[in-house]
């Protein structure tokens, strides 16, 4: 554990069909990323491949679904984990190698040092990068976060990346409720991102980078439309009060 700090950090990372980058994750925060991390928890939500062996190998603890429920399922997954171990601060991020672990400092840093309770990695504000970015992701993230930023009034730069962390003590608040099956796919992280500004905790944004293939292939498992309906449904339907 990083000596200047007494909180456990876990970080958790949904995979599904990975293999052959997810043991890349796991050994570059390993490498890249040892004071800031106590644990690797690799959920493998029902991959056919090798994803949890190539996890398991690379020093990462693997939780497994029998089948492919969705990100929010296997990020719900790892939240149980991490509360049933008494970790403080869970550090989400992707298992296809688009996000740096070497950032991980910076999304941690303003919890453990600044007192914040939920931090979004940015690719777009200040200081973030992103490399090889296809053009329809580009303009669907911008409109994403406009929207976002309208509903909650929260200057949002990049309301739609994975790469975050917070604090474990935000579901003490009984009014942010993970525990619902309309959560297990996309809905859960915007679900979450919303609640944690509604209900005042201190939110704010971190600027990392997000790395595309070059060839722009294989850089998404989402599927048009009916998953980006999955990532709004949560703004639309807690504004109005359809869900809670």
């Amino acid at each position: 554990m990083y000596s200047s700090r007494k909180e456990k950090i876990i970080a958790v990372i949904p995979a599904y069909k990975e293999e052959g980058k997810i043991g890349l994750v796991a050994a570059r925060i390993k490498k890249e990323a040892e004071r800031w991390i106590d644990e690797i928890l690799v959920v493998d939500d029902g991959s056919k491949d090798n994803t949890a062996k190539e996890a398991e190998g690379c020093g990462a603890t693997v939780l497994r679904h029998t089948k492919n429920m969705g990100a929010g399922a296997a990020i719900r997954t790892g939240i149980d984990y991490a509360l049933k171990n008494k970790y403080d601060i869970v550090v989400v991020m992707g298992g296809d190698n688009q996000d740096n672990p070497g950032e991980i400092k910076r999304v941690v840093y303003p919890i453990v040092h600044d007192h914040f309770d939920f931090v979004q990695g940015s690719r777009y504000m200040a200081g973030g990068e992103r490399v090889n970015i296809p053009l329809f992701r580009w303009i669907t993230t911008g409109i994403y976060s406009l929207i976002f930023k309208i509903i909650l009034r929260f200057p949002v730069s990049d309301g739609t990346n994975g790469f975050r962390a917070f604090r474990l003590d935000i579901f003490r608040n009984k009014n942010i409720n993970l525990w619902q099956d309309w959560l297990n796919h996309y809905e859960l992280e915007p679900y979450l991102f919303y609640k944690a500004i509604e209900y005042n905790f201190k939110v704010t944004e971190a600027p990392v980078t997000k790395s595309y293939p070059v060839d722009n292939v294989g850089y998404t498992k989402m599927i048009p439309f009916l998953d980006w309906w999955s990532i709004l449904k949560p703004l639309f339907f807690l504004k109005l009060k359809i869900r809670k």
